[in-house]
């Protein structure tokens, strides 16, 4: 895909995000990786409205050079592209269950939502750690979400928001949207006798899509 099309899809999937709820006002930003750099949300923009022509351009070096001034968690999509090479895009989003489960979780638990259904797996995996909280834009979290990242697909902030990679562009988002389905049904299932895959379950997952 040229880079004027993956414009244009960041342009198109952030407001199909935004329309449907899972970022509001400026909240969420979301990096793609190109051959010779990467492409992000601009600061201070909302995904409902980008501009395909004014998405802020970082060199391999994260040094912007091109469009607005990027986001001011650089430093989040870095530590994440840099510990997942075989990632094209992350996408951090405010979106509302899946920041009700970062408020509920203990920071260092590693799966604080079950596997209720299989696409939740195959999507994120066997794992979401939760880093501890940060003030939002303190580049002091780099290394712990860097630390998350070479482990998981996807973690959750505490009190703050999920932070999905994928190998492309639309593999993030759509692993994004399946993260906040599941954590919705783990909050309308909480304190009830779902159940959950079993550990053999969620080995045949991995094994065939992960």
């Amino acid at each position: 895909m040229t880079e004027q099309a993956l414009r244009e899809e960041l342009a198109r999937l952030g407001a199909s995000l935004f329309a449907r709820g899972y970022s509001v006002g400026s909240a969420g930003n979301i990096s793609v990786r190109l051959e010779d750099g990467y492409l992000m949300t601009p600061t201070n923009s909302s995904l409902g409205s980008l501009d395909p022509q004014r998405i802020s351009r970082l060199d391999r070096n994260w040094q912007h050079i091109g469009g607005d001034k990027p986001s001011k968690e650089v430093f989040l999509h870095r530590a994440v592209l840099t510990a997942r090479p075989e990632a094209g895009a992350v996408v951090h989003l405010h979106s509302t269950h899946a920041t009700a489960i970062g408020c509920l979780a203990t920071p260092g638990e590693p799966a604080p939502i079950p596997p209720l259904t299989p696409y939740f797996v195959m999507r994120i995996g066997r794992s979401l750690p939760v880093v501890p909280y940060y003030r939002p834009g303190d580049a002091a979290m780099e290394p712990a979400v860097h630390a998350a990242a070479l482990e998981a697909r996807a973690m959750l902030l505490a009190n703050h928001g999920p932070v999905v990679s994928g190998k492309t562009l639309t593999d993030a988002v759509y692993a994004a949207e399946e993260l906040e389905e599941a954590a919705r049904l783990a909050l309308m299932l909480r304190g009830m006798p779902a159940r959950t895959l079993t550990p053999a379950q969620v080995d045949d997952l991995l094994s065939t899509f992960g």
